[in-house]
């Protein structure tokens, strides 16, 4: 039983792991058993809960050389790979119509272009597992009209089918790929806007958990779809949303 409920000696590998979502789930990873890279485009501060389990790359995964160095990283320090987190996001909102390219550049190439290359080229790193796991952090914004932005929203869509494609070729290798969508989560990111008291009590207005997540909530999902015990779980979306994406009138 407990073989099924752990992640005991799975290599895992986070992007955007030093803070929020991320963080979490290295933090979740770590205290499962797992060892863990984490990588950001920037140095941890002060505040990163190292780990002995937790190593540390730099790396903007946006940019193709940076992803080919971080596959080799992996190679020299463990030779396959067990479970890739595409956790990676950014966002600028924005109406529609006064995204300039480089901005819709930005959003594309960190959201969604990194998690296929990264998944893609971690495909024979994954192979040699024979249950790798890949997990796409998309969002409630690629499911419904979150007033995001449009490009985010694009992105995460993508990133929802992406993961039925990959499921699909990848299953008979015993790869599982599956995404999970998170609502407002505690996170530097999400209270640059839930400062704003009258968008936060709309926000909990229309999530029926009256509540606003944790990092933790997210991670626990994340590390059960890695686990033995989900074993026949592919290709899946599950949405840790308080009830969001579900509210009716």
């Amino acid at each position: 039983m407990n073989n099924r409920w752990n992640l005991k000696n799975k290599k895992a590998l986070i992007t955007g792991g030093t803070k929020g979502i991320g963080l979490a789930i290295a933090k979740e990873f770590s205290d499962l058993g797992a060892k863990v890279m984490v990588v950001s485009r920037n140095q941890p501060d002060d505040s990163f809960n190292w780990d002995k389990n937790i190593h540390f790359i730099k790396a903007d995964v946006s940019k193709t050389e940076d992803i080919s160095k971080l596959i080799d990283e992996v190679k020299k320090l463990w030779g396959s790979l067990d479970i890739l987190v595409n956790n990676v996001g950014t966002n600028i909102r924005k109406k529609t119509e006064e995204y300039s390219f480089q901005e819709y550049d930005q959003i594309i190439n960190t959201n969604l272009r990194s998690a296929f290359e990264l998944s893609r080229q971690c495909y024979p790193l994954l192979k040699k597992s024979e249950q790798g796991n890949v997990i796409n952090i998309s969002s409630v914004a690629g499911q419904t009209h979150v007033r995001t932005g449009s490009i985010y929203g694009m992105t995460k869509a993508a990133m929802i089918q992406l993961t039925k494609n990959l499921a699909g070729e990848w299953a008979e290798y015993g790869i599982r790929v599956n995404a999970v969508a998170p609502w407002y989560i505690k996170t530097p990111l999400a209270e640059t806007v839930l400062k704003d008291q009258n968008y936060y009590n709309e926000v909990i207005s229309r999530t029926p958990m009256k509540k606003v997540g944790e990092p933790k909530d997210v991670a626990a999902v994340v590390a059960f779809l890695c686990m033995p015990a989900a074993a026949y779980i592919t290709g899946q979306c599950i949405s840790v949303d308080g009830g969001f994406t579900v509210y009716g009138f």
